[in-house]
């Protein structure tokens, strides 16, 4: 299990001095490694727990040692971070194993005169916790508390503050630090339910079915699930639940002209083909390239031939004037309901840029607006938990468009359950177990000239 630790530490170092994004650290650094399925395991769990708890732990480690974070050469730091995280978060690492494994790690990172002070500091953590009391120290303000106590920064915080109970907050915040269920999405024109659970019984992944009619979430195998023949043939994709209601919400139908606004890597836009049968005509445009090869990588896998790929910037598309039957705009956001999958978003928003990307997404929607036929259907779609981004960027285009309204909700959908006052889909993590999401579908009426 060493090994997992001192991959960690590498990936943790790469990240830290280049900014790399979690996800495809990991992804460069275990595929270039020889390590087991538990080992890969636990390396994803230390560098991603990490992260996530990041501001607790360093909370943690000031109170235990003389010197601040600024103070420590980095690689002692992450060090530490992969001590006390395995101590304070991972009850199946013998104590006495992350601390000597962590000494290790000073010691072939040729910081060897700070073993002691390694060995002390995680060893002094041990004593203040045998007793059942918790070292951290947390303040009386009801932000900076749970910010320090479960590990995000105070404005986000105080943003979910502004809408839930404390209770709620913290059950969100909760919610937020366990690790990600992994939900897969049957594709109907490949396989059956039937023959999916099949293969995953057979290939020894444990599952259960989602309310949704082609959904299941994986409970143990999963580091199998790629690998698999029925992956590769196309017979499914992963794909969150709260990602797969919108396309539901959608409502696409055989034979008709889709627009989605911003396909790429995809999920949603072969979710399209796959609930039209793959008859008619999706227009799939994004302004990254490589994220669009992604896309194009996804519609070779699942064998579909309804989706066009269009490379730009889909507020300059005048030419799909009045052509769409439905439009989906999966808005770039702030991430913020998708904090347990991508924990470094927490650290890397900031307050001050939801109001810039609010502003580009009412954009996005005005343009998006002009596309569609009369009586036809636009889907606002974001995985933020932010109102800014969410609810007020609906109003303020509603207000400006007197020509749209909100669609009336289906009692009979699979979407109903998530359905607000307001007539959208608002999905709370803490409530539904699933991706934070915000939905619209909105109409075009037809008014009377007379």
């Amino acid at each position: 299990m060493n090994n997992a630790r001192q991959l960690a530490l590498l990936i943790l170092r790469d990240i830290d001095r280049s900014s790399a994004y979690p996800d495809r650290a990991l992804d460069r650094h275990l595929s270039a490694s020889s390590l087991n399925c538990l080992d890969t395991a636990l390396t994803t769990e230390i560098v991603y727990g990490i992260i996530r708890r990041q501001r607790t732990l360093d909370a943690l480690l000031d109170r235990l040692g003389k010197k601040t974070a600024a103070q420590q050469p980095p690689d002692l730091r992450r060090i530490l971070h992969i001590g006390l995280y395995q101590l304070r978060y991972l009850s199946q690492i013998p104590p006495s194993a992350a601390v000597n494994t962590a000494v290790e790690l000073t010691k072939i990172s040729h910081l060897g005169k700070l073993a002691a002070v390694v060995n002390g500091m995680l060893r002094q953590y041990l004593r203040l916790t045998a007793n059942g009391d918790d070292p951290l120290l947390l303040p009386e303000n009801t932000a900076s508390r749970l910010g320090i106590l479960h590990s995000f920064p105070d404005w986000l915080v105080q943003l979910w503050l502004d809408r839930f109970s404390v209770t709620e907050t913290e059950q969100l915040c909760q919610w937020f630090n366990r690790s990600p269920d992994l939900d897969i999405r049957i594709n109907p024109l490949k396989t059956s339910r039937e023959a999916l659970e099949n293969e995953l019984e057979s290939a020894n992944i444990t599952f259960h079915h989602l309310k949704l009619p082609l959904a299941c979430r994986l409970t143990s195998g999963l580091g199998n699930i790629e690998r698999l023949e029925g992956f590769r043939a196309g017979n499914y994709t992963l794909q969150d639940i709260s990602a797969q209601l919108v396309t539901y919400l959608l409502d696409p139908q055989p034979g008709e002209t889709i627009i989605d606004a911003c396909a790429a890597p995809g999920g949603k836009t072969t979710h399209i083909a796959e609930l039209m049968g793959d008859r008619g005509r999706i227009l799939a445009c994004d302004q990254t390239a490589s994220r669009l090869r992604q896309l194009e990588a996804n519609i070779k896998r699942l064998d579909l031939k309804a989706i066009e790929i269009h490379l730009g910037d889909s507020r300059d598309r005048p030419q799909w004037h009045g052509i769409a039957d439905r439009v989906l705009i999966d808005a770039p956001c702030s991430g913020l309901g998708t904090l347990h999958k991508r924990p470094d978003i927490r650290w890397r928003q900031t307050p001050e840029n939801l109001p810039v990307l609010a502003k580009r997404q009412g954009e996005l929607l005005a343009s998006a607006a002009t596309w569609v036929k009369p009586k036809g259907i636009l889907v606002y779609a974001t995985c933020t938990l932010d109102p800014l981004e969410n609810e007020r960027v609906i109003e303020q285009f509603l207000a400006a468009h007197p020509d749209w309204k909100m669609a009336t909700p289906d009692s009979n959908s699979c979407v109903s359950e998530y359905y607000t006052e307001t007539g959208a889909i608002e999905v709370l993590p803490h409530r539904h177990n699933q991706d934070g999401f915000f939905m619209a579908k909105l109409v075009k009426e037809v008014w009377d000239e007379k």
